[in-house]
């Protein structure tokens, strides 16, 4: 994950940097410089922010990627929207 990533997963799950340190169980201060550039963290940490993040379905795109390019992408759980049985000529569309 990228600083770059880091902000942009918490913009989708509308997370301060608090509720980032809090549910990844990080300090405030690692979350605000890794953020900033000024630090990377341990490995352990930052795999432990990634976990947080994914947990909230985030997903994590690669640089590498032709596609998409570098990013981040906000699963959508699968009891969202309308479930078969609702489905009729109304709300076809």
């Amino acid at each position: 994950m990228t600083a770059s990533q880091c902000r942009a997963a918490r913009a989708l799950l509308n997370w301060s940097q608090a509720d980032l340190a809090n549910t990844a169980q990080v300090g405030i201060s690692t979350v605000r410089t890794f953020e900033a550039d000024t630090a990377i963290p341990r490995r352990a940490t930052l795999a432990m922010m990634v976990l947080a993040l994914e947990k909230h379905g985030i997903v994590f795109l690669a640089a590498g990627d032709p596609a998409l390019g570098e990013g981040v992408s906000l699963r959508q759980s699968a009891d969202e929207g309308l479930k078969p049985e609702q489905l009729n000529a109304e709300n076809d569309g």
